[in-house]
């Protein structure tokens, strides 16, 4: 650019008589040498130093809606079938009728021999026992027959927090969530009537014990024990926790023991014969009367693609947009660009090899660029 200039101090001064063969010369001189400068590229192909694929991240966030960490208002919805609620029930971060209320997460309670739930006096499974097999096929190595806890061993009732799939991500965050829990005072048979909480009768919070032991690995992905704990402080007595079930992050699914529910808690479990119980509701009601939030994470792993556009300072400096020249013939609109264009740069567009536009990277703020201005931009593709 200094020899352009250099070239142009050279030309005849207003006012004085020159050679006209001589400014044609000149004149041809400084296009050629104008040509040169400028590039007129509208596409640049990536080096392959310019390319840094399959970078892996993990990614983690509150689970909740709203990328919320903890959740402490819990309600249900009456919207629900009474056949529905016989199997789960529907847990929301709000009343279901307001704006955003959403599905956070579900409660089931399963039994193998289907006590605690009605056979309505056909031949079809109770739903306790609908709950424990599905769980039992989605979880359990094949040929299993029962949940195995460290609690309290092989184990014929179980509760069941399922955790909303869109919000669990790639997975549950391990270590990073605390289950409040209380004891329940007095709960009719059937738990979707009457249920009275109070910590008189115990009051908990759950973890998983990744803090101090390793995953083991089955068909469901990693599995930890749930125990007694808390984030702040870790598991309570380490050398010799107390177990409360099985925790399979890669599902989003938390079992716990019923068995020491009624012993820890007095849940008072229903596992009479044919006897509706909906016993997920004083799952319910624990979770809800707690004084605590439930708090926990997901968690997935991001692979990027990082590509650097890096634009040089004979690049790109001018515009297609109208407004940068005047009328049919071409002139730039401002005659100050003339000698010294300027440009902004305010997106850019990955192609492919047919030139088929695939992504467009908008910038947080346009970039200035001319001669002497040379550029570096990152476009970062998560995927």
């Amino acid at each position: 650019m200094k020899t352009l200039i250099s070239k142009l101090k050279q030309l005849p001064r207003q006012g004085r008589i020159a050679d006209p063969n001589n400014i044609i010369t000149n004149t041809n001189s400084l296009a050629d040498l104008l040509a040169s400068q400028v590039s007129t590229d509208t596409y640049t192909v990536f080096s392959p130093d310019d390319v840094v694929t399959n970078s892996k991240q993990t990614v983690t966030a509150g689970l909740w809606s709203g990328n919320v960490g903890s959740l402490t208002t819990f309600f249900t919805a009456s919207a629900q079938t009474t056949s529905q609620r016989r199997y789960y029930v529907d847990i929301y971060d709000d009343a279901p009728s307001s704006d955003g209320s959403a599905v956070q997460f579900a409660a089931a309670y399963g039994h193998a021999l289907g006590s605690g739930s009605s056979d309505l006096g056909t031949e079809e499974n109770p739903a306790s026992k609908a709950i424990y097999a599905q769980y039992k096929n989605l979880l359990l190595e094949k040929g299993a027959s029962r949940f195995v806890t460290a609690g309290s061993g092989s184990t014929d009732s179980i509760y069941v927090i399922n955790v909303k799939r869109n919000r669990v991500k790639e997975r549950l965050d391990e270590g990073n969530f605390e289950l409040p829990l209380i004891g329940i005072d007095v709960r009719d048979t059937n738990a979707t009537g009457s249920v009275t909480v109070t910590a008189d009768s115990g009051s908990i919070t759950l973890i998983d014990d990744s803090s101090i032991a390793s995953a083991t690995v089955g068909v469901s992905g990693r599995v930890y024990n749930i125990v007694s704990g808390s984030l702040a402080n870790g598991v309570f007595n380490a050398s010799a926790p107390v177990y409360y079930g099985l925790f399979y992050p890669d599902y989003g699914v938390m079992v716990l023991d019923g068995k020491m529910l009624d012993q820890q808690l007095n849940f008072s479990t229903n596992t009479t014969s044919d006897s509706e119980g909906s016993n997920h509701f004083a799952l319910f009601h624990s979770i809800s009367g707690s004084a605590t939030g439930f708090q926990a994470r997901n968690s997935q792993q991001i692979t990027s693609a990082n590509y650097f556009v890096r634009v040089k300072n004979g690049q790109y400096n001018f515009s297609n947009n109208p407004s940068y020249t005047t009328g049919s013939d071409g002139l730039l609109a401002q005659s100050t660009f003339i000698g010294n264009p300027q440009s902004y740069i305010t997106t850019v567009g990955l192609y492919n090899e047919k030139n088929e536009l695939l992504a467009v990277a908008k910038m947080s703020k346009p970039l200035l660029k001319n001669f002497a201005r040379e550029q570096l931009i990152r476009v970062k593709l998560d995927y």
